[in-house]
């Protein structure tokens, strides 16, 4: 779990998207960032959070966010993800979880009894100067884009 709270400085990340160009937190400056990172592309939850922040798009972009989903998944996988569910938005495939433990969102988790490596699905958002305004742990999947205005 993240140790990042409101008013911390969002930690550097640089990193390829799904058509292999290079990303980074300081092509946000200026802008407000809503950095997600989920586990897995084409799982119902992930696919249930993409597909909200997707219909709501433009309502978040006319509040002045950007959207950034990090995953561990391949570019190409992140293509096939993208061009499926028509996402409007970059996702950036952090398949070394470089940004993912930069963000602490990457470590043991259990299901089933199973203990495994994985992504904790979090939510960030960073301000125009690169400062973390929330973090969202609790993430509603279906309802997430309310979830981020409401607050």
């Amino acid at each position: 779990m993240t140790n990042l709270k409101p008013g911390d400085k969002a930690p550097e990340f640089s990193g390829v998207n799904e058509n292999g160009e290079t990303v980074s937190l300081g092509d946000f400056k200026g802008k407000k960032l809503i950095l997600f990172f989920y586990p897995k592309d084409n799982t119902p939850g992930c696919t249930a959070e993409a597909c909200n922040l997707r219909d709501n798009y433009e309502l978040l972009q006319s509040k002045g966010y950007a959207l950034l989903g990090v995953s561990p998944d391949s570019e190409k996988r992140h293509q096939n993800f993208i061009n499926k569910f028509d996402l409007p938005f970059p996702l950036l495939a952090d398949t070394e979880q470089e940004t993912l433990n930069a963000y602490g969102v990457w470590g043991k988790k259990k299901m089933y009894g199973r203990e495994y490596m994985g992504v904790f699905r979090t939510t960030f958002v960073i301000d125009e100067n690169g400062m973390i305004e929330k973090v969202f742990t609790k993430v509603k999947t279906k309802e997430h884009a309310e979830q981020i205005l409401e607050n």
